[in-house]
């Protein structure tokens, strides 16, 4: 006995299935197949998905405080690091969970201002209000992806109100970053200037960031233009497209297309200098030069009489008002007045003062220069030109008055300056074919095709192997089962033919016919297929003696 007809013995309804036509077959053990997944799943329970993550101890021990309280159910990951609840109820829960304020992330933020302490000192205040903005700080920081956790310190001196006295504030950020995760320079400086905007007076300098490691992730010196130069890179990269797309044009109707390439290298100065400059001129001729002022004092004074003679009254009384013409100078009687005792008096010249003061404008210059962003320091250009065909097809170099044509036009296209220090190399070589075929075992395109029809070819084979191995031979062992079950059935049908004709020969009676009758009807109620090909079989047969 096979192992087919073990089991249908020990399973009577496996022998009733193998009687049903393939596709039923196939359709209802592919129908077993998902009722057992579907069975398992439903004994695994509900499916559990991540609440949060990589929560502090704090924090960890609140949610499971508030998960009881709502009666949700939980569990926790293997590594403990993650808190698990039913898929169904993650989103629901996380907004009941955030009204209660958590997860807090590790730290307080402006909360501690909800509930104000009366009679708490100015000091205490400050440092609530200072505690409150490290922790809103710690929370936009760990918002970044490739942050998982922040601390902010700020450290804001105390206002005075001597200007020479007062101090800038500094801050610090810690930074846990994510495994396998790291800050570029964009993100680094994000974190500075963002520390900054939220502190008066605070620059992104005075903003220090170290990582887990204890490594400094910026500086005062690292900080300072880092977007500035990606500007500059990104300035300095066109400009030396620019002047090797003009050297390019430039050449191609001389040399023809793909006969040149030119590459261009520019050290650029960016720079930033201001300078102001006062320059005094020598003093001008007074008929040249502006006046600016003019003062101008004059002063005239008439002759006083001085009184000569004896010293006495009359000679200090001053002379009477003369009432005729003078005939004699003064002093022509001055010795017979001197000796007659009588008074004279002398007079002074008179006398007259001009001063004059003059200003002139100073010849002065102002001059305030301010040098322009991006100025070229050097340039440094290389040229290749390609051979040119000869009148015998062979390729030869360019004449030497060809190529000094070609260096003074590259010269005029990038501006070549002696002054800057610019150099420039024109070569002229002959260019190598790049239309040579590439093998196929080198073709990135027919290694990415082989690759994928590699893929779907394991594919092919493993689905060949399990048709081979596990679904054909228990079709086949079912068709076989039917096979031999219906020669069997066919096997008795002739035998109780050969019986009844046998018995035919011989009177029969009727209780023996009817015997046969009711074996007949019941094989032809068990199985009709087998009794239909026992009845074509004889009317082939039949068909056959007819034509004999």
């Amino acid at each position: 006995m096979s192992g087919m007809d073990k089991l249908a013995a020990r399973f009577p309804i496996v022998e009733r299935l193998l009687v049903l036509p393939r596709p039923v077959l196939m359709g209802a053990a592919a129908g077993l197949v998902a009722l057992i997944i579907v069975s398992l799943l439903w004994m695994r329970g509900p499916e559990y998905k991540v609440l949060f993550s990589n929560l502090q101890d704090k924090d960890g021990g609140a949610i499971v405080t508030a998960l009881e309280k709502l009666n949700v159910p939980y569990q926790f990951n293997e590594n403990g690091s993650a808190i698990l609840i039913p898929a169904d109820k993650v989103h629901e829960t996380r907004m009941m969970l955030a009204e209660q304020g958590l997860p807090q992330g590790g730290g307080v933020g402006f909360e501690l201002m909800d509930d104000p302490q009366f009679g708490a000192s100015q000091f205490a205040e400050q440092v609530t209000y200072q505690r409150a903005v490290e922790g809103e700080l710690a929370r936009s920081i760990e918002a970044m992806n490739s942050v998982e956790s922040a601390r902010v310190h700020l450290a804001i001196p105390k206002q005075t109100l001597f200007v020479r006295d007062r101090k800038l504030p500094t801050a610090s950020v810690l930074v846990t970053l994510s495994p396998g995760r790291s800050l570029g320079d964009g993100q680094i400086a994000a974190i500075a200037w963002l520390v900054a905007s939220s502190v008066p007076g605070l620059t992104a300098e005075n903003v220090s960031i170290v990582d887990q490691s204890g490594r400094l992730l910026s500086s005062s010196a690292g900080l300072e233009g880092i977007g500035a130069n990606q500007t500059h890179l990104k300035f300095t990269d066109e400009l030396e497209q620019r002047l090797t797309a003009r050297i390019i044009s430039i050449l191609v109707p001389v040399v023809g297309r793909g006969n040149v390439h030119a590459q261009v290298s520019a050290s650029m100065d960016f720079a930033q200098r201001e300078q102001t400059s006062e320059i005094y001129r020598p003093n001008q001729k007074p008929d040249e030069a502006a006046i600016r002022s003019e003062q101008t004092n004059r002063t005239a004074q008439a002759g006083i009489g001085q009184p000569m003679g004896i010293p006495g009254a009359l000679s200090n009384e001053p002379p009477a008002p003369p009432v005729a013409p003078i005939e004699n100078p003064p002093g022509a009687n001055a010795a017979t007045n001197a000796t007659t005792g009588t008074a004279t008096t002398v007079l002074n010249p008179a006398s007259q003062t001009n001063n004059a003061t003059i200003n002139y404008e100073l010849d002065r210059t102002i001059s305030h220069v301010k040098d322009s962003v991006g100025t070229i320091k050097r340039l440094s250009v290389a040229v290749v030109v390609n051979f040119r065909e000869n009148e015998n097809g062979e390729a030869a170099p360019l004449p030497a008055e060809t190529m000094q044509q070609i260096n003074a036009l590259v010269r005029e296209a990038v501006g070549f300056s002696d002054e800057r220090g610019d150099s420039l190399n024109v070569v002229n070589s002959a260019f190598t074919s790049s239309d040579q075929p590439v093998p196929a075992w080198k073709d990135p395109e027919i290694h990415a095709l082989a690759k994928t029809l590699g893929q779907y070819l394991l594919l092919f084979i493993a689905v060949l192997l399990i048709w081979l191995k596990a679904f054909k031979p228990l079709i086949r062992a079912l068709e076989d089962r039917k096979n031999m079950e219906l020669a069997e059935k066919q096997a008795a049908l002739r035998q109780a033919e050969a019986e009844r004709k046998a018995k035919a020969e011989i009177p029969v009676k009727h209780d023996h016919y009817e015997d046969n009758l009711n074996v007949v009807m019941k094989i032809a109620a068990e199985d009709p297929r087998a009794v239909a090909m026992v009845l074509r079989t004889w009317m082939n047969q039949n068909n056959d003696d007819s034509r004999k």
